[in-house]
């Protein structure tokens, strides 16, 4: 298969995975699915995730079956600044996950409820990290997915993905402010979305104000 074939390919795995993801993880699929299938609601978040690892697959596939031409390599030093922001990215993606219920996250929990409501109704959250960024899972990706040396497949990933990202944050804020109104609007104009501005973020009794306008 000729090179543009193949990284034509792995654009559209890529693309077709963040099209699906974005659907399932939509008020109107959930809710359409919620109606339909009340009991099997309780497994829906679980399928989601099942079913997100799986559309990995094609396109990680593709990536290692053909990585392309090589297109840069950090010199030395700055290939360990690279090795080391993407290092301190996946130490946040573990600090960051002790903030959340794993079981939750995962869909385990939600098997052993009643009665199953959409989770996109609970009460609004803050992390630390999301009182520096909007995103900070979004964040940590984009640090590992652009410090690493690349290739063609992953350039064209790392494109197709950054656009997901940014697209995808769109789509999951307009979700927000349906569900937290001026809750999030005030949070949102208090927090950048991706990158950390020092002079642009939620002190702790501030952060708290805005949790405490979901109490009343």
């Amino acid at each position: 298969m000729a090179a543009t074939t193949q990284l034509a390919l792995l654009s559209l795995c890529w693309t077709a995975y963040g099209l699906i993801h974005t659907l399932l993880a939509s008020h109107r699929c959930k809710a359409w699915f919620r109606n339909r299938y009340p009991e099997g609601f309780r497994a829906y978040r679980l399928t989601f995730n099942i079913v997100s690892a799986v559309l990995l697959v094609p396109p990680l596939w593709l990536m290692l079956s053909y990585p392309g031409e090589t297109l840069w390599r950090w010199p030395p030093i700055f290939g360990w600044l690279a090795d080391g922001a993407a290092l301190a990215a996946l130490i946040g993606f573990a600090w960051s996950m002790k903030m959340y219920d794993t079981g939750e996250f995962l869909g385990i929990s939600q098997l052993r409820q009643a009665a199953a409501a959409l989770d996109d109704q609970s009460p609004m959250r803050l992390s630390v990290a999301h009182r520096f960024v909007r995103h900070p899972w979004y964040f940590f990706s984009l640090v590992i997915i652009w410090s690493r040396e690349m290739n063609a497949a992953w350039l064209v990933s790392a494109a197709v993905l950054t656009l997901y990202l940014l697209v995808g944050s769109r789509l999951e804020e307009a979700k927000l402010m349906v569900v937290y109104g001026e809750q999030y609007r005030r949070y949102r104009q208090r927090v950048p979305a991706f990158i950390p501005r020092p002079w642009r973020y939620l002190r702790r009794q501030e952060a708290q104000d805005i949790l405490a306008m979901g109490k009343h």
